[in-house]
């Protein structure tokens, strides 16, 4: 035992002679030049060379956690500012980061949160960009940036996204992004985690992934009418004009008020013909009666605060490259530019409602659900006792939430604006029951099959509304299909544009023949096939039989919902702010 102590302390000690050698030798250094006050970089070496014979002396070491001092550096005696002043000052910076504030991670996933639905054709690249600006890592031009975000086997073989999934973008105080590359602890093919960027960031940017392949329209609508976005970008393949799908996608985004940032990527070795046609033909949707955005093209930094404040009668458009690097710096400082749209925390003193998304069964902790907190705050422990549901017969359950995490921090209180996992405490035949589209209540459980519903007809392919009429409604994470039982023409007398054949009757005696087509607005009271679900005034739907049809907002519940008793509202009492 003797001698290995002996052999430890023999080890130890030329260490830390070393670092203080090190450290006196640089402050020797500094002295010789004797101009503290006329010589920034000088003042920075003796305040690192303090730090170093502190940090040595304590014996704390040199390396600590995720700081990794570099501690050969050039340092310029001559005093004229010439030599490696910038390298040794990226050095420090990176050994000390300076951060004005502490960062609370609740109020960056919340406050600080900017959440950005990605969507375009099956071509144009989506993963490749997000994967891109998550890992701070250029594409080889094979998919290999797409492959780090990627949730299943089948996508990174065929290269087609099928699912949604979310990532996050950190940035710093002063618009610096957080690098999405550990290379202190696992070198350059290690990605920090979202625990990781979370802390680290200031200001938060959750890119949606969603899908571009037709087959997978569903999916994209779903993801755009759930995901709260505040702002989307459409990727447009530079070197192939814009399909049919990007039409869309353009038109999904327009139907739910969301501003549309133009993205065209794989400009490398692009024709400058190709270039040109798919401007000129996105240039005309753009500014078609349906749409109606003015095109801005973005070139310098002045751009981008320029169309800052016009996001919604704008739609700037920029080139980028995951391959040469070409446009991701400025399209950086677009998304950290952008400002906050959807002000979920001003609803945190409403009654908690938390949108089921996705559900799991981890082994040791039980049921997971993840989604998004709409509204209120929970705090979870042994007295959080809230209703999940509603089930197919429109009740709901009554159990514990035990455990809650957001960005994969174990927290106890989440609030409303975060995408967060709640741990439950079910038996094992009440997790059977749990699905998507549920939602998380503290006060007033309700659930109805019916409501009434303002729409608006889209204008494109002919398509024909009258009284039970089918269609899948979507509406924030539910969706199912309903069916329409009455019609009732909006303004029908004014002028509105609507043909005489809108107001077209049955041959036969019933009074609700209305017929609606493209442009029509009216006031249509649905029911779902299957079963009730929760929903309230205010909430945005979006119906279709295939493409996209229409889209709305819930004006009214006509009747007590299911498994409520006579004189309880239902839904949320007093709402009528939008989702």
């Amino acid at each position: 035992m003797k001698n290995t102590r002996t052999r430890t302390c023999r080890c130890l000690i030329p260490t830390t002679h070393r670092y203080l050698s090190v450290a006196f030798l640089v402050l020797a250094l500094t002295l010789l030049n004797g101009e503290f006050h006329n010589n920034n970089n000088n003042a920075s070496s003796f305040a690192l060379a303090e730090e170093i014979a502190e940090a040595t002396s304590s014996g704390e070491g040199i390396v600590e956690g995720n700081v990794d001092v570099d501690v050969d550096v050039d340092v310029d005696t001559s005093g004229n500012g010439n030599g490696n002043e910038k390298e040794y000052e990226e050095k420090e910076e990176k050994a000390f980061p300076q951060t004005p504030t502490a960062i609370s991670v609740t109020e960056t996933l919340s406050a600080r949160n900017i959440r950005v639905a990605v969507v375009g054709n099956v071509d144009a690249g989506k993963s490749t960009l997000i994967g891109t600006l998550t890992s701070s890592t250029l594409d080889d031009g094979r998919g290999r940036s797409r492959t780090t975000i990627m949730k299943h086997r089948h996508e990174i073989e065929s290269g087609r996204t099928s699912t949604a999934s979310s990532h996050l973008l950190g940035f710093r105080h002063n618009g610096d992004p957080i690098a999405g590359r550990d290379t202190i602890r696992g070198g350059p093919n290690k990605r920090k985690s979202e625990d990781e960027v979370a802390r680290e960031s200031y200001k938060i940017v959750t890119l949606l992934d969603l899908a571009g392949h037709e087959k997978y329209l569903k999916t994209t609508i779903h993801g755009v009418s759930s995901g709260m976005s505040d702002y989307s970008l459409i990727l447009v393949n530079a070197r192939h004009p814009p399909t049919h799908m990007t039409q869309h996608h353009l038109n999904l985004c327009c139907s739910f008020g969301i501003p549309t940032i133009i993205v065209f990527t794989k400009i490398d070795n692009c024709p400058e013909h190709a270039m040109k046609s798919s401007k000129e033909e996105l240039v005309k949707l753009l500014r078609a009666p349906d749409v109606g955005r003015k095109p801005f093209v973005i070139k310098k930094e002045a751009d981008i605060t320029t169309c800052m404040d016009k996001l919604h009668t704008l739609a700037p458009m920029m080139d980028v490259s995951c391959v040469t690097g070409e446009g991701l710096n400025l399209l950086r400082k677009l998304l950290f530019s952008l400002p906050k749209r959807r002000r979920h925390e001003l609803k945190a003193n409403r009654s908690f409602e938390f949108l089921v998304e996705d559900l799991f069964n981890v082994p040791g902790v039980g049921s997971v659900l993840s989604g998004f907190v709409n509204a209120g705050e929970l705090t979870v422990g042994s007295n959080a006792h809230i209703h999940v549901g509603p089930l197919d017969d429109g009740s709901f359950i009554k159990c514990v939430a035990k455990s809650a995490q957001i960005a994969r921090i174990n927290t106890t209180h989440i609030t409303s604006g975060q995408s967060a996992c709640i741990a439950l405490a079910l038996k094992k035949e009440e997790r059977s029951k749990l699905r998507r589209g549920m939602v998380v209540l503290q006060e007033n459980p309700s659930a109805t099959k019916e409501f009434e519903a303002e729409i608006c007809v889209l204008k494109g392919e002919g398509t024909t509304i009258r009284k039970s009429y089918q269609a899948y409604v979507h509406i924030l994470n539910v969706r199912q299909t309903a069916f329409a039982k009455s019609i009732e023409i909006v303004n029908h007398n004014a002028n509105t544009g609507l043909p005489p054949s809108h107001l077209h009757r049955a041959h036969n005696d019933d009074e609700d023949g209305i017929v609606l087509r493209p442009g029509s607005r009216a006031k249509v009271h649905f029911e779902f096939a299957q079963r009730p679900e929760y929903i309230r005034p205010g909430m945005r739907m979006l119906f279709r039989d295939g493409r996209v049809r229409g889209v709305g907002i819930i004006t009214r519940i006509p009747e007590v919902g299911v498994g409520v008793p006579e004189g309880v509202p239902v839904g949320v009492p007093g709402v009528t702010v939008r989702a």
